[in-house]
Order: structure tokens, then C-alpha cells, then sequence
């Protein structure tokens, strides 16, 4: 099943492919490897700003991070010329802006892993880091990078 077909069953749209706020690349590929810059947690357009096990609790953050996942796939999917494009998911790289003594960067991080897997089955499975930061661009709850196995 082709991943456009997938997305169509599970009823999910793709956001606009992000567009850079500094000096770089939203991606860059290598190979067969796309590579995608870092993606900050959005909520209608804004950065989502505060910090997990404070300001935000754990399920509104895992909540982030699918959004956040569904916005590296439009990356990925812009950058590769067409979400049918992408293969799999090989690596997220997932950064946690956390308050101090919170640690479930990975129940937070599992938003954006299960997403994935939804959209590309087995071959949405990937490595990951997830890591607890004391802040962010723009005082941004959640950052994820990640890399994409191309067809």
C-alpha cells in the first residue's frame, strides 16, 4: 500500500511543508537518507511554548509530537517529491523542553513514534533519542529532527 493511500484511509491531511527560520535546510538528502532539520511543536501556526511536566502535561505534549511528526512527514514529503517517496522512517532525534525532575521524555516522545508507525506500518518503526532539554528556540515545548529511508 502506498503511504498517499494510507494517509487518505487513516483521514489525515499533511500541513504545509515547514519552512526554515534561520541559516539551513529543512532537509537535506544523502543518499538514500533524507535528513530533516529539527521541527518545533506548532498549534495553529504558533510555536507552542512552556515546558513538559510544568506548563504542559504529559498527554498534551504527546499530542504535540504527532503534530510534529506529521509535519517532518511534509518536510520529508516536499523534500523527496512526493510522500510516496519516502520508504520509512530510519531515526527521530526528539528534545523535551522539560521542567526540572521530569523525566518521560519517551512517554512524550511515543506520540510522534506511534504516528509514524500509523502511517507507515512496519516500516514507520525507528531508531530514537529522546532527551530532556533545559530550553529551546523560541521557548518551544518539543523539537524533533528525523530521518527518512527514500524509495
Amino acid at each position: 500500500m502506498t503511504v498517499s493511500r494510507r494517509l487518505t484511509e487513516l483521514g489525515i491531511t499533511l500541513p504545509a511543508a515547514t519552512v526554515p527560520l534561520g541559516s539551513y535546510v529543512p532537509a537535506r538528502r544523502a543518499g538514500g537518507l533524507l535528513h530533516l532539520s529539527g521541527h518545533l511543536a506548532k498549534r495553529g501556526g504558533e510555536v507552542v511554548v512552556g515546558r513538559v511536566g510544568a506548563e504542559i502535561d504529559v498527554e498534551t505534549a504527546r499530542e504535540l509530537a504527532r503534530q510534529v511528526a506529521l509535519d517532518l512527514v511534509a518536510t520529508a514529503a516536499e523534500a523527496a517529491g512526493g510522500v510516496d517517496r519516502l520508504a520509512g522512517v530510519v531515526k527521530l532525534l526528539g528534545l523535551v523542553r522539560s521542567a526540572p525532575g521530569f523525566d518521560r521524555q519517551p512517554a512524550v516522545l511515543n506520540g510522534a513514534s506511534d504516528q509514524l508507525v500509523e502511517i507507515f506500518g512496519e516500516e514507520g518503526r525507528h531508531a530514537r533519542t529522546a532527551m530532556g532539554v533545559s530550553e529551546l528556540p523560541m521557548g518551544a515545548a518539543l523539537e524533533i529532527e528525523a530521518v527518512f529511508a527514500l524509495s
